[in-house]
């Protein structure tokens, strides 16, 4: 099972301040634009006015909104895997907090995170190219953190593991969010202990 690539939409990467500045104000700006009008009524001059920028600016970096919204996935799960990373530093319990601090930040970006209601990390609008496939992205990624801290060769068994564990959890997640706007905790304690029952089968 080989890694994923990560997808790539930009046109240009920022090289100066300002310009990578401009970059971070349009994906914000597309962000608070997805939750109040939703992908299908987003465009790319309302990004460039609500991040007063020229329309030029943005075509710049994006050939159009699914360039953009699959750009603002992708910079979803760099900041989901820092979060993560962060959490881990004290994090102490093998696996199991591991865990926890993969869903519990998860959690935190769906209720908090401007866009990732729709976007997350590109699995909900059709964005990016299909061949990119972002649980695999996902699972990759965190194969590729968790192995040192669980010990663990990140070889195609633990990819596998970690893609079926991420598979679950983003559907059941999801059902959480459609019963309740902040996420049933009940559906979603029910993932936590299949996730534990289903890794611990595996990983202790």
């Amino acid at each position: 099972m080989k890694p994923v690539p990560h997808a790539t939409s930009l046109r240009r990467a920022p090289v100066q301040r300002r310009s990578a500045e401009r970059l971070t104000r349009i994906l914000d700006a597309c962000a608070d634009l997805l939750d109040e009008v939703g992908y299908d009524d987003l465009s790319t001059r309302a990004v460039a006015q609500r991040a007063g920028v020229p329309i030029g600016s943005v075509y710049r970096f994006f050939g159009n909104k699914r360039q953009m919204a699959d750009a603002l996935a992708q910079r979803n799960l760099e900041r989901f895997t820092a979060r993560v990373t962060d959490r881990l530093k004290e994090a102490a319990g093998g696996w199991r907090a591991a865990m926890d601090a993969v869903l519990d930040e998860y959690l935190a970006m769906k209720r908090t995170a401007p866009g990732f209601s729709l976007v997350d990390f590109g699995n909900q609008i059709p964005v990016g190219a299909r061949h990119a496939e972002p649980n695999h992205r996902v699972a990759d990624r965190l194969t590729d953190l968790l192995s040192g801290y669980i010990d663990r060769e990140p070889d195609e068994d633990l990819r596998r593991t970690f893609l079926i564990a991420v598979e679950t959890a983003d559907t059941l997640v999801h059902l959480a969010f459609r019963v309740a706007p902040e996420g049933d905790e009940r559906i979603i304690e029910e993932a936590r202990e299949m996730l534990r029952a289903y890794l611990a089968r595996v990983l202790d």
